[in-house]
Order: structure tokens, then C-alpha cells, then sequence
């Protein structure tokens, strides 16, 4: 097991302590786009998928404030035996409390595989019938160039995606499909 801890003992971790079923949603859908990124980059599919699932576990412990969240998830995952290149990927998925800037392939895709969720469950939740499988990647890249669309997105995050070698319309694709695929679990 390249991760050091198994998905069940990982979701356990996770609703241990995140309540919130939209951010237990968020952690599904950010454990598929990683998946699914490690897969088109031929990378390792169940670390970059763990990193996805587990981005956020102390986002509810640090009321996500971005002056110390991830520091806490450190903590956590290393008491857990998670594999530290994991930890550092969700360490650095937040460059503010990290204190430096991300610099490896998985810490971009994990950064911008995460934010990109946001903008995605933005855009189904305005199609009439709020299903995935309405979406069209041309959709998510429109809606990219509306600033006051999902203005919490952070666009410049989601185009970390160029420094992983995949340009946006390809990374909304990836993502979207991921998505698509869990749209049971996502209840969309």
C-alpha cells in the first residue's frame, strides 16, 4: 500500500472530523479528479487519489482558515502513518499556511484538482436540472472568464493545471468526466 493507510480507514478519518456532507462531498469529488489526473499522467492512481480524499480533513478543526489549514491535516495524517509525500502534497495545497509555494507536479495537480471541483459543482447547480451529466467542458471554460461566477474559485489555482502539462480545456474535461463518473455519490 503506497499510501499507508487504506480509503475505508481514510474516509473513517474523514468523517471523524469533517461533519459537513458537502465537504465529505468535495473530499469524494477531489479523490476522483486526482484519480483521474494521476491516470492521464501516469502517475501513482491510489497516492494522488488519497491526497484528493484527504486534502481538506482539517478544514472543519481550523474553521478553514487559510492562515493555518493544512497544518493541522499534517498532524492528523502523520499519527495516521499517511505517506508523506501525501502529507506534503496537502500541506502545500495551501500555500498561505505552508509558508512556501508549491513545486512538484503532484502539488500543483492537487491543487488545482481540488479547486476546479468548486467551479464544476458552480456550473451544474445552474443548469435547470443540477446534473453532471448536463455539463459540458466548454461550460466550466466559460464560466472560468466570469470573475463574479463562483467568485471564491480561485481561477489562478485552477490554471496551476498548465504547470502539470495539460492546458484548461483538457483539465475541465478530465475533471468533469471524473465527476461524472461519482455523480451518485455527489447527488448530482
Amino acid at each position: 500500500m503506497s499510501t499507508g493507510i487504506t480509503r475505508e480507514d481514510a474516509l473513517a478519518l474523514l468523517h471523524e472530523h469533517v461533519k459537513n456532507p458537502n465537504m465529505i462531498k468535495h473530499s469524494i469529488a477531489s479523490e476522483a479528479v486526482m484519480g483521474a489526473l494521476a491516470d492521464r499522467l501516469s502517475e501513482d492512481r491510489e497516492k494522488w487519489s488519497m491526497a484528493g480524499l484527504l486534502h481538506d480533513v482539517d478544514v472543519e478543526i481550523t474553521n478553514a482558515d487559510l492562515a493555518v489549514h493544512g497544518r493541522e491535516a499534517v498532524r492528523i495524517l502523520e499519527e495516521a502513518g499517511v505517506d508523506s509525500e501525501i502529507v506534503d502534497a496537502i500541506r502545500l495545497h495551501n500555500e498561505e499556511s505552508a509558508g512556501e509555494a508549491r513545486s512538484s507536479v503532484f502539488h500543483h495537480a492537487l491543487a488545482a484538482g481540488e479547486t476546479i471541483t468548486g467551479l464544476i459543482i458552480a456550473t451544474t447547480l445552474v443548469y435547470p436540472d443540477k446534473k453532471l451529466a448536463s455539463v459540458k467542458p466548454k461550460s466550466i471554460t466559460k464560466r472560468m472568464k466570469e470573475k463574479a461566477f463562483a467568485a471564491s474559485v480561485n481561477r489562478e489555482v485552477i490554471m496551476e493545471c498548465e504547470q502539470i502539462g495539460i492546458d484548461l480545456a483538457e483539465f475541465a474535461d478530465i475533471s468533469l468526466r471524473a465527476m461524472q463518473a461519482i455523480n451518485e455519490d455527489l447527488g448530482l
